[in-house]
């Protein structure tokens, strides 16, 4: 199976095409520029000015490499380490020595052969720079205690659904034993999927499937009450997403917003690509106020942070209540994944 893994084992160099990686990049590049600014001024104005005259010549260079980057990444982390860094500080110190030979020939700059020296070395420190803290960052977030924590943080999504439902299941027993007995085929692949490896990840059809499972499951408890209504629009059925992703909101709609109504309530799920986005969205009815979802912060949470140690910054999860238009509270979730195929 697949998984997403922002600094492979044995790999020191990052994925160029992470939205993380980019905006660490561009801020450590950025905050360097503004320390050398400083450090050369006699005042904040002078600071401020020698800033704005650093990163005309910074912004266009770092962009280019950002970009080179990540159209090469894969080609260099094919390489081995050492020559795949050896690669960057190149293109970086190559690009400085560019870029300043183009000023001199648009008469911006001087030039000369001590000002080309200069601008190899200090584009080559400062992707070294960067690089060794992207190797520190590694080892801090190294595959094993991201997928320790994973592992973990899966661990708490709550079982109380498939005590319920045994429970559910034990009083169709008699009056309708094929229907038991299909309910109890459903619970076991729901046993499967949780005792399984979740740091790999699955197809999406894999997890509608297990969604699926779980609410007819509870369906059984709440019958007309509990009514779902899917929207699936233009997302590939393979793409790959985390697993238990959905899950636990649907748990908490359930239990938080459904069973406390005592009326029939429905569960919106929807899944739409966007370029290259997939976006999820749940929303279901809520009594209104912080405490009807209590229980939901905790899953929001969890799912947060697994997000992060899948995707970085690629992801996002935002929840709310809102009051639609005949008075009822709803709770929404948005949640937002890059749709790029998983990694091996």
């Amino acid at each position: 199976m697949s998984s997403i893994k922002q600094n492979p084992a044995g790999l020191p160099l990052p994925d160029f095409r992470n939205c993380g990686v980019m905006l660490r990049v561009l801020l450590g590049v950025n905050l360097l520029a503004g320390a050398a600014a400083l450090v050369q001024s006699a005042g904040l104005g002078d600071a401020l000015q020698r800033y704005v005259d650093l990163a005309a010549w910074v912004q266009p260079l770092l962009l280019f490499n950002l970009a080179l980057l990540a159209f090469a990444g894969n080609v260099l982390r094919r390489l081995p380490p050492r020559l795949g860094q050896a690669l960057v500080v190149l293109l970086a110190a190559t690009s400085s020595v560019l870029l300043l030979d183009f000023w001199r020939f648009m008469g911006i700059d001087d030039g000369g052969w001590s000002r080309l020296a200069r601008a190899a070395l200090l584009g080559a420190l400062v992707a070294a720079s960067l690089l060794f803290y992207f190797a520190l960052r590694a080892q801090a977030f190294s595959p094993a205690l991201a997928e320790a924590r994973l592992q973990a943080l899966t661990a708490r999504i709550r079982p109380h659904f498939l005590f319920n439902s045994l429970n559910a299941i034990l009083s169709l027993i008699r009056a309708e034993p094929r229907r038991a007995e299909t309910a109890l085929e459903e619970l076991a692949e729901l046993f499967r999927v949780l005792m399984r490896d979740h740091r790999d990840l699955l197809p999406l059809a894999d997890e509608i499937s297990l969604c699926r499972q779980y609410l007819n499951l509870e369906k059984l408890r709440l019958g007309d009450r509990l009514n779902v209504e899917w929207e699936i629009v233009d997302v590939p059925a393979d793409l790959k997403v985390p697993s238990l992703m959905l899950q636990p909101l649907l748990e908490n709609a359930v239990y938080h917003g459904v069973e406390p109504s005592g009326e029939p309530a429905t569960v919106h799920i929807r899944f739409a690509r966007s370029g290259d986005e997939l976006h999820v969205d749940l929303a279901n009815p809520c009594r209104g106020g912080d405490a009807a979802q209590g229980g939901n912060h905790l899953a929001l949470a969890n799912i947060r942070e697994r997000l992060a140690l899948y995707y970085d910054l690629e992801a996002s999860l935002e929840a709310k209540e809102v009051v639609l238009e005949n008075g009822q509270h709803q709770y929404q979730v948005h949640i937002v994944l890059p749709c790029r195929r998983a990694q091996a």
